[in-house]
């Protein structure tokens, strides 16, 4: 379900509602940082063009324009992360997004993650590594030895 209807039923809105980042980058290497949010905004309908804001955010300035394949495993996962700074969805599915991330990186990611949470939204996301204390008060599943259970 999703806002009460069947997915199924309204599978245009909830797909628009919805960003997945997996553990592959889905970027082409033979762009740039740039043009690959371009082409994932014009795919995805995103009308949002701040490239550079997001790039920046995302310590990738004055990186926009050279190729991802010069760039290194941690700057490929910044730029596919920077969707998060261009989309409205309101589901983020989120598969090990700190992984080749630096503890700043981390940080900020985590704060991007409270904001979107203050606002209403909501992340489905795996990690192998603990949360901060900005979500002490968050509803959590932990996946332990395959057994699902609330965190207490």
């Amino acid at each position: 379900y999703w806002q009460r209807e069947p997915v199924n039923k309204q599978q245009e809105l909830f797909l628009q509602d919805v960003i997945h980042l997996g553990h592959k980058f889905g970027i082409n290497a033979d762009l740039t940082p740039r043009q690959n949010l371009d082409f994932w905004s014009k795919l995805n309908s995103i009308k949002n063009t701040e490239f550079e804001s997001a790039l920046a955010q995302m310590g990738l300035q004055g990186l926009e324009d050279i190729p991802c394949h010069s760039l290194s495993a941690g700057q490929h996962r910044r730029v596919a992360l920077a969707r998060l700074w261009l989309t409205n969805a309101k589901l983020w599915v989120l598969d090990e997004p700190f992984t080749a991330i630096d503890k700043a990186g981390v940080e900020l990611l985590q704060r991007k993650f409270v904001t979107h949470l203050a606002s209403g939204g909501m992340i489905l996301l795996t990690t192998h590594q603990d949360l901060s204390m900005h979500f002490s008060s968050m509803k959590k599943v932990i996946l332990s030895n395959g057994y699902l259970g609330d965190e207490q």
